[in-house]
């Protein structure tokens, strides 16, 4: 997966399209990404122990990895990302439009 979490993608199809967040959590075995703020479903929460009151609750679904592209700040866009080994014989990420080194 190209994608990792703490990154800023923005969503290329669905609902949701041209919205921008960060990625909280990966499933790289589903190919799927939870996305700060994106793709929000309602569900229907019992009463639990930790939870004392029950209800319907807002939250993050999954979305497919096909759906998202990083979003490159300089350009204000998406972009895709390659790899490229440096002479230090590391592989680092880089933005395919700018040509720069994602951290």
């Amino acid at each position: 997966m190209k994608v990792k979490k703490g990154d800023t993608v923005i969503l290329v199809s669905g609902k949701d399209k041209g919205k921008t967040g960060k990625i909280l959590e990966v499933f790289p075995k589903k190919d799927r990404v939870i996305v700060e703020g994106i793709n929000m479903v309602k569900k229907h929460k019992k009463p639990t122990q930790k939870v004392q009151q029950g209800g319907i609750v807002n939250q993050e679904a999954p979305v497919h990895v096909s759906n998202v592209m990083y979003y490159d700040k300089k350009t204000g866009q998406g972009t895709k990302i390659g790899y490229k080994v440096l002479d230090t014989k590391e592989k680092v990420r880089v933005s395919r439009k700018t040509g720069e080194v994602i951290d």
